[in-house]
């Protein structure tokens, strides 16, 4: 091979190699929207975690990537299958038991999710609780529309770490 083919194919390499990272592991992901204020911010740029949930599974308090429709949302898991999910004097309930909460929301209405989350189903809120679309208004979250896990900002470089 001449030096020139050679030249062309490491290049070609390189694009394959970010192309199937970004496919199958990273991505970038931008915040769109207020939801999840004060914990993640309008424009905030992320990495879209897109591997982990292949090796472990979905946690409570989360912070995820859904496809609804032709739009991405991120949201944070509150409710797993099996569990019933109750939001009294902005308190959560799991299974009529109080779990407490580790990151600042807003104040969120009293809700009550009257049947256990089926199998393959998760129950989401954005930490912005009034104004969030969420599994309040759009129903339960189908596992397979979790894309996967986000809690890195990468831009704005001041707001540059984990927001868990």
């Amino acid at each position: 091979m001449n030096d020139k083919v050679k030249e062309i194919l490491s290049y070609v390499i390189i694009i394959v190699i970010v192309l199937l990272i970004k496919h199958f592991i990273v991505t970038p992901i931008k915040v769109n929207g207020d939801s999840m204020n004060n914990t993640l911010k309008d424009k905030d740029i992320m990495i879209l975690d897109k591997i982990s949930y292949r090796f472990q599974d979905i946690k409570r308090f989360d912070i995820v990537v859904i496809k609804k429709d032709k739009e991405y949302l991120i949201k944070r898991v509150i409710g797993l299958p099996g569990e019933t999910v109750e939001y009294k004097n902005n308190k959560l309930y799991i299974n009529n038991k109080n779990v407490a909460e580790k990151f600042n929301h807003e104040e969120t209405p009293d809700f009550i999710l009257e049947e256990k989350i089926p199998e393959g189903y998760y129950f989401v809120v954005g930490d912005n609780r009034p104004v969030s679309n969420d599994s309040r208004y759009i129903g339960l979250i189908k596992e397979e529309d979790i894309l996967g896990k986000t809690s890195f900002v990468i831009f704005p470089f001041n707001r540059f770490g984990n927001k868990k």
